[in-house]
């Protein structure tokens, strides 16, 4: 279901994902339910997700229903995982290392493998929605190219540097069944899980069964 204003724009190669930001955000975002996050350990989240095959009101209602979890959870980026749907979808909204705001959504995503020259690892801090209260440094690379198709199945490309690339990478992760901590040292991942244990989720979840 296409809404007039709400599209994501195309130039070139990549995406235009900086335009009306607050306003495409926020149609989605009104239309849509805020639904509880998964947690790791819900068997969704550890398993590669379904590939997108039908783009029509259905969707459209999913992605509406993940911008409102995505900002009730005060969340940067959102897989359909994370909220319990096996597939592979995610939306962002993300500011980049300038400070410019990037809105989207990505079906099918699939990450461009960049020449070792063109990028360099970032070993800022990760945390999860779905590994709340809990941060660990884990390097990524500083650029990502992820290319699939919008929510109309049409193909988009979008490019990330900084922080947003870190957001591109980690949701793709997600619906390849793979959280941030299963890249980290298994000390690493120990103390995630036990800062997650310690801490208080500021939004609702799932509880695992």
């Amino acid at each position: 279901m296409s809404q007039q204003g709400t599209e994501q724009q195309v130039d070139g190669e990549f995406v235009v994902d900086t335009e009306n930001c607050e306003e495409r955000e926020r149609a989605h975002r009104e239309r849509g339910t805020a639904r509880p996050i998964t947690v790791v350990g819900n068997p969704v989240l550890h398993r590669e997700c379904k590939d997108v095959t039908e783009f029509g009101d259905d969707l459209a209602r999913l992605v509406d229903d993940m911008f409102a979890s995505q900002r009730a959870a005060e969340g940067v980026g959102l897989a359909a995982n994370q909220i319990g749907v096996d597939l592979k979808v995610f939306v962002y909204d993300c500011m980049d290392d300038e400070g410019v705001r990037h809105v989207g959504v990505v079906c099918n995503p699939v990450l461009d493998e960049l020449p070792a020259e063109s990028r360099v690892l970032d070993d800022s801090n990760e945390g999860c929605l779905s590994v709340p209260a809990a941060y660990a440094e884990l390097p990524r690379p500083d650029v990502a190219v992820v290319r699939g198709q919008d929510a109309e199945g049409k193909p988009v490309a979008v490019r990330g540097t900084g922080y947003f690339a870190r957001c591109l990478q980690h949701e793709t992760d997600h619906l390849y069944g793979r959280l941030y901590i299963d890249r980290l040292s298994k000390r690493d991942r120990k103390d995630v899980l036990r800062q997650m244990a310690e801490g208080t989720p500021r939004y609702e979840t799932v509880p695992n069964d």
